[in-house]
């Protein structure tokens, strides 16, 4: 397929999805108790599901298929642009989480702790567009976030308005990783456009960081934008305070930002003075939105609040569902999912433990400590008790420009991408049986796989055979 046609079989597949979107994305009117079956025999249901899967479907095969053909770089921003602005004006789709963050802002513009309180403490003007899941939860954001969720409602007037300021900082954060990407990916020998390629023009991008949008398109631009900073600083203070307190602001949006500081520090330069510098910067910037915002630190503990929900598309949580069907056999209150989760845990800090100190005896510290967080954060998303499809953009945008070994993770966000309806029903809690013990029984073939690879790969080549 030539180029020309990689690049409108994507705005193809945009199209299809904004139509989705429009006839049955999640709406502030939307049933909230949609299923796809009810979603198939409503109006639209057939042309809803079509324009889903079709559009889903041209989007991942034009990025697949110019993963390693982009040109050059202003070729994929432009192709990138027009796969993903369209977006910007669609209705919310793939999550109705952006009516959560609204009500969030109404509450601290209120001067109601959301680290405290559900929106139905308010209540929020627009209680009826949040899931029931979430309405008495608090929310597991940090500070910054809260006061951009305030800003938006203050500016945007109501709730389109709040939307679309939402929406722009997600676009902000898109730009700040088109930016800042290409000389990460050149300092790491990967060229710039296939960096830009695999981290701005995938299907989850336009889909849910834009459209739905998620505050991890903010956590992402201040993250890779940080550590640009510490690439170009030469070790020097004036870049590495500025670039510890970016970190410190992406940590504020999300927590999942906090383990990319150790390898931050470990591409700065001294360890001891680097990490004075980032680590100090990080944490002024954490204090001071802390004492600004008036919320404190109650955002840390009501971080664990998603563990509630149990869905097979976490790996660990996927084992548990799966030792507990077995478990219940025998006794009717076994429940295995708390345990696996924790040993999870266990094996997560294990993991970024040994990436870290792979990294720092690695001949290159810099290139390595990249690659480390890049691996640091494809550990987080699949040993944490919960995994959403948009949070495989986390390790995807660092390792589209650390390595060239992304098959696999792409291949996890095509399928993701196809796992949530327009309207924002995840499938994969319709069919939790059989759905965990299938994943469970992929997982043990993959790490399997796995294994004998690496075996294989570290056996010794033999020595040809010599003939007098």
């Amino acid at each position: 397929m030539s180029l020309t046609g990689i690049r409108y079989l994507g705005l193809a597949g945009t199209v299809l999805l904004v139509i989705g979107g429009r006839l049955g994305g999640a709406l502030p009117t939307a049933d909230l108790d949609a299923t796809p079956a009810s979603v198939a025999r409503g109006p639209h249901g057939l042309l809803i599901l079509a324009c889903w899967l079709v559009g889903t479907g041209l989007q991942a095969y034009a990025w697949w298929s110019g993963r390693d053909r982009a040109p050059s770089v202003r070729w994929v921003l432009v192709t990138a642009a027009l796969w993903t602005l369209p977006f910007l004006l669609a209705p919310p789709m793939g999550s109705r989480d952006v009516y959560s963050y609204v009500c969030q802002g109404e509450m601290f513009r209120h001067g109601i702790d959301p680290y405290r309180h559900g929106v139905n403490a308010l209540p929020c003007t627009w209680i009826d567009t949040v899931s029931m899941n979430w309405r008495d939860t608090v929310t597991p954001y940090g500070p910054l976030f809260i006061l951009i969720a305030a800003a938006a409602v203050a500016v945007g007037g109501g709730l389109a308005g709040a939307v679309l300021i939402l929406r722009l900082a997600s676009l902000a954060g898109i730009v700040a990783v088109a930016v800042a990407l290409p000389p990460l990916a050149r300092r790491c020998g990967i060229p710039p456009q296939r960096a830009l390629w695999l981290a701005l023009a995938g299907p989850l991008v336009g889909a849910h960081l834009l459209a739905a949008p998620h505050n991890d398109a903010v956590m992402l631009g201040l993250a890779v934008a940080a550590l640009l900073l510490i690439v170009r600083s030469g070790a020097r203070t004036s870049w590495l305070l500025p670039a510890g307190a970016l970190l410190g602001l992406a940590i504020s949006v999300k927590l999942t930002a906090l383990v990319i500081v150790p390898f931050a520090i470990l591409a700065a330069g001294p360890l001891r003075r680097a990490a004075v510098t980032i680590g100090g910067g990080a944490a002024a910037a954490l204090m001071s939105l802390a004492v600004a915002s008036g919320l404190g630190w109650g955002w840390i503990p009501a971080t664990g609040v998603g563990t509630s929900m149990i869905q097979f598309t976490s790996p660990p949580t996927a084992v548990g569902m799966t030792l507990t069907y077995l478990g219940k056999t025998v006794h009717p209150g076994f429940d295995a999912v708390p345990v696996v989760r924790a040993l999870a845990v266990v094996l997560l800090a294990a993991t970024l433990a040994y990436l870290w100190w792979r990294a720092h005896r690695a001949p290159d510290r810099t290139r390595a400590a990249l690659h480390g967080a890049a691996l640091a954060l494809a550990a987080t998303v699949l040993l944490a008790p919960v995994l959403h499809p948009w949070y495989l953009l986390w390790p995807l945008t660092l390792l589209a420009a650390t390595t060239r070994r992304t098959t696999a993770i792409m291949a996890a966000t095509v399928v993701c991408a196809f796992s949530v309806l327009p309207d924002g029903g995840g499938l994969a809690r319709f069919v939790k049986f059989p759905g965990a013990p299938i994943a469970t029984v992929l997982l043990v073939v993959l790490l399997i796989v796995a294994v004998r690879r690496r075996t294989g790969s570290a056996q010794p080549t033999p020595e040809p055979a010599t003939f007098p």
